[in-house]
């Protein structure tokens, strides 16, 4: 039995054929140069690739510094909240302490009155 080819199995195996020349004279053209570009792409590829590294760490490392600053300030403006917190409750006290009851002071001007009232006679 012979086996018959289809018209697109002759279009692959031409286009691999016109592929393969195609590559052919490229190496016969530029030979040693694609060589070298390739070599040159690889260190660039290696070299980007380490950069990135470096820059992913220098941002984990800034982010780092950046929680651990947040934090500190955090800290900081909870202890000074409750310094303000317990310095306006003393001062609160304080005027409590200070202010004079309303009934007190009533019953103290009467007082004073009956007194001057008593001293007139």
């Amino acid at each position: 039995m012979t086996q018959i080819s289809s018209p697109k199995d002759k279009a692959q195996e031409n286009g691999k054929l016109t592929n393969s020349k195609i590559e052919q004279l490229k190496d016969i053209i530029f030979g040693e140069n694609i060589q070298e570009y390739d070599s040159e792409f690889e260190k660039i590829k290696s070299e980007i690739q380490s950069k990135k590294v470096e820059l992913e760490n220098l941002i984990n490392e800034i982010k780092n510094d950046l929680d651990a600053t947040i934090d500190n300030l955090s800290t900081d403006i909870n202890i000074r909240l409750t310094d303000i917190e317990d310095s306006f409750s003393d001062k609160l006290k304080d005027l409590d302490n200070n202010k004079i009851d309303k009934n007190s002071l009533g019953q103290l001007l009467i007082s004073l009155g009956e007194k001057i009232a008593k001293g007139q006679k």
